[in-house]
């Protein structure tokens, strides 16, 4: 890693980590009817509902596996469980099948969770310990947008282009998603440049070994550290208030317009233009970060964010609630390379990816929760009165985002060095990681 410069960290990675979104764009606008050839709608739900406990059950697991064993292999592994996966999806026409099929993609999105990121993170500052990573997490941001959008574009096209021989239209965009995954997989092996300890089966067991002591200095970092478990928790308010636009948007627009079938049309543009303004948001927030500094911007824009989502509940017309739509999606976008980048500077290397991955885990429970209570009160009262409740949540952790801010300041937060860490993973040792010692702004 010492022959590559933070550029070509940089580079590599936003190519691995447009390579990993892209193929989900290809999927996102037929998957739904994909699975409607072999599901009912009840199954649909049943299916989907697997894949996110999967995840819940395993993300934090994983995660201390990719810190433990290493993040190249971890990627490697996860990459040939979505071939299998989407493998699976081009013949998938029953209910077994598809269970299989979001099986594995719980699996993969667990192995997959925070790896190429920490590898990032990190092999930047092997190079550079003064490095500023934040601006790579921006741009990865705004890859991301650029190929889920571009992504469900060209897959739209793929379907008007009709059948590819012995496969359906709307298989034709998973097809494309197999072939991307193959790149991904070739690109992983050659651009992912991993320092590791010796191969072997007596490290792999070593590495195995030292999952569990992975997860307990990560969550002992989360217990010794406020600004780590304010951060954390952003998530749960983040997960629950995220039900107002991804499930509760769609049956706003649908009232306002009176027709379900109008709607939907206006969804389908509509959802690849939120992806592109989430790719701006990110491009952006660089930018705009630097007035105010990481930690203040990221809580002003929770507050910024609930007020998209009031005017969504609130503007009379459809055009008024698509544009609070696509500026939701904005600051989404914005949002996350800023709260990503104050979690890592407060987190080592050792068990980065394992902090990551709670960080992740949190927003599992929060958005089921959101979702059953939301849609519960959107139907004992109004949509709009559900999505202004989860507007107040997205806002109301705004100040959970202060500890990092006067740690930033030299405060109180910043001033107790965190002990050394019992975590013994495959050398070199763990640096000391010390609460608030690198400015985040």
């Amino acid at each position: 890693m010492i022959s590559l410069t933070p550029t070509q960290v940089r580079r590599r990675y936003l190519v691995l980590h447009g390579l990993r979104w892209l193929p989900v764009g290809f999927l996102i606008p037929v998957l739904t009817l994909l699975l409607e050839r072999g599901l009912t709608l009840p199954q649909v739900g049943l299916v989907a509902a697997v894949q996110g406990l999967v995840v819940l059950a395993l993300e934090l697991p994983t995660g201390g596996l990719a810190d433990a064993l290493g993040r190249k292999p971890v990627l490697v592994v996860a990459t040939v469980v979505n071939l299998g996966s989407l493998g699976l999806a081009l013949v998938a026409d029953s209910f077994p099948l598809f269970f299989l099929v979001f099986l594995l993609q719980g699996i993969y999105r667990t192995l997959d969770s925070g790896p190429l990121e920490s590898w990032y993170v990190d092999a930047t500052l092997a190079v550079d310990p003064g490095a500023r990573y934040e601006r790579g997490l921006s741009a990865g941001g705004v890859v991301l947008g650029l190929c889920i959008g571009g992504g469900a574009l060209l897959a739209g096209g793929l379907v008007a282009l009709g059948p590819l021989g012995p496969f359906s239209a709307l298989t034709v965009p998973v097809l494309a998603a197999v072939a991307l995954e193959v790149v991904t997989l070739v690109a992983l092996l050659l651009l992912l440049v991993e320092v590791r300890p010796a191969g072997g089966v007596g490290s792999l067991r070593g590495s195995l070994r030292a999952v569990p002591d992975v997860i307990g200095g990560a969550i002992g970092l989360l217990r010794r550290s406020r600004i780590v478990l304010a951060l954390v928790a952003v998530e749960l308010f983040w997960g629950f208030g995220m039900v107002t636009f991804e499930a509760l948007l769609p049956v706003r627009l649908s009232e306002v317009l009176g027709d379900a079938d109008r709607a939907a049309a206006l969804l389908g543009p509509t959802g690849s233009a939120a992806w592109l303004a989430s790719a701006a948001g990110s491009g952006l927030i660089g930018y705009a970060g630097r007035w105010l500094g990481a930690p203040l911007t990221a809580g002003l824009l929770r507050v910024i964010q609930g007020a998209t989502v009031v005017g969504m509940a609130l503007l009379a017309g459809p055009a008024g609630i698509i544009v609070a739509y696509l500026l939701c999606y904005a600051v989404h976008g914005a949002s996350n390379p800023l709260h990503m980048g104050l979690l890592h500077r407060q987190v080592d290397g050792p068990y980065r990816n394992s902090v990551v991955s709670l960080n992740s885990m949190m927003a599992q429970p929060a958005g089921a929760l959101g979702g059953v209570v939301l849609t519960a009160l959107a139907a004992a009262t109004s949509v709009s009165t559900a999505m202004l409740v989860g507007a107040v949540v997205l806002a109301v952790a705004a100040p959970l985002y202060l500890p990092a801010w006067r740690a930033s300041r030299g405060g109180a937060d910043a001033a107790t060095p965190e002990p050394t860490s019992r975590v013994a993973p495959p050398p070199p040792a763990p640096r000391t990681p010390v609460e608030g010692a690198v400015p985040v702004d």
